[in-house]
């Protein structure tokens, strides 16, 4: 689900990686508003409150959150940046770099908060947006913009376009392409909800605080390990194959 691009990459795949990188961001999302009382993993909102600062002359009120956006838009450039570079290294997974990065920042928050009192919480959400950043760059980028994870507006938005396109007559093919994007879309929007339902049981409940991140980066480090596992059968399988037709 990692390495599939352009046009080897199916429905499937874009469903596996789309339920699994929702439902951290569902995490994200609910455990960072739990923790500070600011959104971590999209910057429609910071935008609307960096405007409105700058148009009562509140220019450093206002800095904050353009430091929010910037570090969404810094995650981006990093993520795509890495991929890039690391693009011509065929042996390589080049969407592991920015994942492993991710998990790294996920990992660090949620054991800070074990240790010691977090005094600057603006920079730990800087943080979480960087890594939403990353994670939304990446998962664009393999899935060709048709997946996105981190935020919703544009989701509700394209599945009522959808909804409303197959109702009227299209050949069977347009059909299929519509079901296809619905179905996508209605899985993203689930697993989204799906994990920040769990990151509220754990971070309220459970009393897990910031560590509900760690889980988190555990599903994603899991994905990973199992996406290269997988990868790696299917083309011994494919190898074995080979010889076993060439020795015949």
């Amino acid at each position: 689900m990692f390495r599939h691009q352009g046009k080897s990459r199916t429905l499937k795949h874009n469903l596996r990686i789309a339920t699994i990188l929702s439902f951290v961001a569902g995490i994200v999302n609910v455990s960072g508003f739990l923790a500070f009382k600011q959104l971590t993993t999209n910057v429609t909102g910071h935008f609307a409150l960096f405007i409105n600062d700058v148009a009562n002359l509140d220019f450093w009120k206002g800095t904050i959150f353009f430091l929010y956006i910037f570090s969404f838009l810094f995650g981006s450039f990093m993520s795509s940046f890495l991929i890039e570079k690391y693009r011509k290294n065929k042996k390589l997974n080049v969407f592991v770099v920015p994942t492993i990065i991710e998990c790294l920042i996920l990992i660090t928050v949620g054991l800070l908060s074990d240790f010691t009192v977090i005094n600057y919480p603006n920079l730990i959400i800087c943080l979480l947006l960087f890594a939403m950043g990353l994670q939304n760059s990446f998962v664009t980028k393999i899935s060709n913009a048709v997946v996105r994870t981190t935020h919703l507006t544009g989701l509700f938005t394209d599945l009522g376009i959808d909804l409303s396109l197959i109702l009227f007559p299209k050949s069977e093919q347009q059909k299929e392409k519509l079901k296809a994007n619905i179905k996508l879309r209605i899985y993203i929007i689930l697993f989204f909800f799906a994990g920040g339902l769990m990151a509220g049981f754990l971070y309220s409940r459970l009393n897990f605080k910031l560590n509900t991140l760690i889980i988190g980066a555990f599903i994603l480090l899991t994905s990973i390990v199992y996406d290269d596992v997988r990868y790696r059968l299917i083309m011994a399988r494919r190898r074995y194959n080979q010889r076993k037709t060439i020795s015949r």
